[in-house]
Parts: C-alpha cells; structure tokens; sequence
C-alpha cells in the first residue's frame, strides 16, 4: 500500500466569515475521532491563507485551501457549514444579466453534486447552508431536504422540496447521496448520518477519492 493511501480520507467542510461555531467545534472533534481528516476549504481571493471568524467571534480558521485548486473527488464527504458562510461564498464580484452564478464555490459545488449523484462522493448540509444550492436552482431541483426554517422559503423557491415532521422541518433527512440537517442542535445525528452514509461507499468507488 502507498503512502497516499495508507493517509486517512477526507471530508472538505466549506467555511467564510460568519460560520456555525457549534458545528464547526463538533466536526473537528467527532470526525478525526472516527478515522476522517478535516480540510477547510474557501476562496481565498489571491491570498495564501484567509482567516475567518464564527458567528460569535468566538471561534477562527485559517484556510489555505483554495476551492479553485480542488475537486470533489478529493475527498470522500463534503459539507457544507452553517451559519452565514455559504451567504458569503455564493458572492459574485461581476455577475452578469442571463448568467448563472460563477462564484468559485458554486462552480466547485456543480461539480460536487455531479460526483454525488455518480456516488463517488457524499455532500452534507445543515442549517443555512443550502443557501450555497439556492444560487444555482437545478442542483436543487426535485431534491428532498431539511433546513432551518429560516431560509425554508428560499429552499422551496429554488425547486428543493422540504420535509416536515409535524409542523417542523425534518431533524435529518437523506436523498441519495445528501445528507442535510435542520440546525446546529441537532448536529449529533447530522454527523453520525454522514458518516454511516460515507461508509457505504464500495472501495471500487473510493478508488476515485484517493
């Protein structure tokens, strides 16, 4: 066995300013418990490192990890955090009339729900975070998800179809390859469906992942 594949795989966790401290405390506790690496990954603006702060300004991470430089396929899961991070990512500094969004983390998510929907890769949500689908409606499309009431008609509006129990929205809820969940509460049975879901993958596919 080489080297590269002796390395534990890894789960890309897209950040910016303003993310879930909840979650983000959580994932660099309970994944590298459970044999994961934890890579951040943003756009880093020609910057080598951006450092970005939590919701409470409580929490930092420094990114080095450009999403341009990447591919889903690095990696065996991708989430997407919480918060306002996926707000900041989805920003275009010159979107144009009739073009779909190029923001550099919307582009690199394109490519990840294609790897996801070929199950070579597993995408994860929770909270807010499906706002990073929102700016490009067909990724959404038909897809069954849980999120934050918040953002639940911002969700709806771009095609995704939400799931209640009772007059709330799911706590989890799996479609094929993603895996989404409500709010930073409930950020246990998010992590543990994420990682059981990751485990599914055969190891002819997780050839691909490196």
């Amino acid at each position: 066995m080489s080297s590269t594949n002796s390395l534990p795989p890894k789960i890309a966790v897209l950040v910016e300013d303003h993310f879930d401290e909840t979650e983000f405390r959580k994932f660099n506790e309970f994944f590298p418990a459970n044999g994961y690496e934890v890579e951040y990954v943003s756009h880093l603006w020609n910057q080598k490192q951006l450092t970005f702060k939590g919701n409470d300004l409580t929490e930092e991470v420094t990114v080095t990890v450009e999403v341009n430089d990447v591919e889903p396929t690095d990696y065996k899961g991708i989430i997407l955090i919480g918060g306002y991070a996926t707000d900041r990512l989805r920003y275009e500094a010159n979107p144009q009339a009739g073009q779909p969004n190029q923001a550099p983390a919307v582009q690199f998510l394109r490519k990840a729900v294609k790897a996801m929907d070929a199950n070579q890769v597993k995408i994860g949500t929770i909270c807010h975070s499906l706002w990073l689908f929102c700016a490009s409606p067909d990724l959404l499309e038909d897809r069954q998800v849980t999120c934050a009431h918040n953002i639940l008609y911002d969700v709806e509006n771009a095609g995704g179809i939400v799931m209640f129990e009772g007059q709330e929205t799911k706590i989890l809820h799996i479609d094929g390859g993603l895996i989404t969940g409500k709010h930073p509460d409930s950020v246990d049975e998010f992590m543990d469906a994420f990682l059981r879901e990751m485990n599914t993958l055969t190891p002819r596919e997780l050839s691909a992942v490196g």
